[in-house]
C-alpha cells in the first residue's frame, strides 16, 4: 500500500491578528515594496533611487501648499471611501462612485450657472447642497431599487451609471460652454465667485478637509453605534438571517444606497465649489474607483481609511514629481506606484492566513511496530 506524501505547505486561516500585528505586516510590505523599487529604478534609469525617493517626499511635503493639496487630495479621497463603505458592508459593490461624485457636481455646477446672480452666496450654497446630495442620492437610488426588486446585478448596473453620468456632464459642457467652440466651461463665476465655498483662515482647502474629518466621525458612529449600521451588519452576514430576524432587507438596501450616493454627491459638491470652480468629466479623477481599494486595505473601518487615502494621495502626488524632476516618462512613475500598491495588497493575505511547511522525516512519529508477542503465550497457543 503507497504512502501518501503530506503537502510542502500548509495555508491555514489566522485567528484575528492584534492591530499592531497587522500594521507591522503592512510597514513590512511596504519596506520590502521600496527595496525592490529602488532595484527597479536603478536597472531601468541608473537614477539613485534614495534621490527618486526624496523627490517624492519633496513633491508631497516640499511647500506649503504642496502639503494643502496633499491634505485636500486626501480628504477628498477619504470622503468618497466613506460613500462606499456602508454598502461594501451591505455587500452591496457600488462601483458607480465615479457617477456619483459627476452627478453631484454637475448639480452644483447647475446652480452656480443659472443661480449665482440670482441669490446671496450663502443661499446659493445651501441650495448648490441640498441639490449635490439629491443627485447623488437619486444616483444611488436606482440600482439599489432595481437590485431590491429584481435581484440586479449592483456591480454591473452602478459601473454603467458612471458612463451615463460621464455622458450627462459632457452633455451640459457643451451647453454652458464659455466661449462657444471651446469645449470647456472655464472657471464659473470668476469675478463675482457666487457658489465658491468660503476660505477659512486664508486657506483654500481647509474647510474641505474639516467637512470630511466631520463626516468620518459621523459615519463611524452610524456604523457602529446605531440600529441602522447593525442592520446593515446582519444584511452583509447573511440575507437570509436577516429576514429571519425581521429586517427588511429592501429597504435597508435602498436607505444604504441613498446614504452612499449622497455621500458622493457631496465629495462632488466639494470638488467643484471647493477646488476646481469648474466641472468637466474628470473631475472625479478616478477616484470612486481609487475608493474601492481604500475601503478594502481599510477593512471597512473609517478610522483606517485616513491612513490609506493618505497613503495613496502621497504616492500620488510623490509619483507625479518624479516625473517632472527626472524628465522621465510618466508611466515609469506608475510603475512604482503600482509595485508598491501590489505589495499592500499583497499584505492582506499573510494577515489573513498563515503558511506553514511540512516538518522534516526526522521529526515526524515513528511508524506503529506490530505489538510483541508474550513467549509463554506463544507457547501455550503452540500446546
Amino acid at each position: 500500500m503507497s504512502k501518501q506524501k503530506a503537502p510542502l505547505i500548509y495555508i491555514s486561516k489566522r485567528k484575528d491578528l492584534p492591530w499592531y500585528g497587522a500594521w507591522g505586516i503592512r510597514g513590512g510590505a511596504i519596506i520590502l515594496a521600496l527595496v525592490v523599487c529602488a532595484v527597479v529604478t536603478t536597472l531601468l534609469t541608473g537614477e539613485n533611487p534614495l534621490g527618486v525617493y526624496a523627490k517624492m517626499l519633496e513633491g508631497a511635503f516640499g511647500t506649503p501648499r504642496k502639503i494643502w493639496v496633499l491634505l485636500q487630495n486626501t480628504a477628498i479621497l477619504l470622503c468618497v471611501s466613506l460613500a462606499l463603505t456602508p454598502a461594501f458592508r451591505m455587500r452591496f459593490w457600488n462601483i458607480g462612485g465615479e457617477g456619483q461624485i459627476l452627478v453631484g457636481g454637475l448639480a452644483a455646477a447647475a446652480c452656480m450657472i443659472l443661480l449665482g446672480d440670482k441669490l446671496p452666496n450663502a443661499l446659493l450654497i445651501c441650495v448648490m447642497t441640498v441639490a449635490s446630495i439629491a443627485a447623488g442620492a437619486l444616483w444611488g437610488f436606482i440600482p439599489a431599487v432595481c437590485k431590491a426588486k429584481w435581484n440586479t446585478n449592483e456591480t454591473l448596473f452602478t459601473l454603467m451609471m458612471n458612463y451615463v453620468a460621464i455622458q450627462l456632464v459632457a452633455f451640459f459642457v457643451i451647453v454652458w460652454e464659455v466661449p462657444k467652440g471651446a469645449g470647456k466651461i472655464g472657471i464659473i463665476n470668476q469675478s463675482t465667485e457666487s457658489g465658491w465655498l468660503p476660505q477659512l483662515f486664508g486657506q483654500k482647502y481647509l474647510l474641505n478637509i474639516i467637512i470630511v474629518a466631520i463626516l468620518t466621525v459621523l459615519v463611524y458612529i452610524y456604523l457602529n453605534y446605531t440600529k441602522h449600521g447593525y442592520e446593515i451588519s446582519v444584511v452583509g452576514e447573511s440575507e437570509r438571517t436577516a429576514r429571519y430576524v425581521g429586517i427588511k432587507v429592501d429597504r435597508v438596501i435602498i436607505r444604504t444606497m441613498i446614504l452612499s450616493g449622497a455621500l458622493c454627491g457631496v465629495a462632488g459638491l466639494l470638488l467643484v465649489g471647493g477646488t476646481d470652480h469648474t466641472i468637466t468629466t474628470t473631475v472625479a479623477d478616478g477616484r470612486g474607483f481609487t475608493a474601492v481599494m481604500v475601503a478594502w486595505l481599510a477593512k471597512f473601518n473609517p478610522p483606517a481609511m485616513i491612513f490609506a487615502s493618505f497613503l495613496l494621495a502621497f504616492l500620488d502626488r510623490g509619483a507625479g514629481e518624479i516625473s517632472t524632476a527626472f524628465g522621465l516618462n510618466h508611466s515609469f512613475s506608475d510603475i512604482l506606484t503600482g509595485l508598491i500598491l501590489f505589495f499592500i495588497i499583497g499584505s492582506e493575505f499573510f494577515i489573513s492566513y498563515r503558511i506553514s511547511f511540512r516538518k522534516h522525516a526526522s521529526s515526524a512519529l515513528p511508524a506503529a511496530q506490530p505489538p510483541l508477542i508474550n513467549p509463554s503465550e506463544k507457547n501455550g497457543k503452540e500446546e
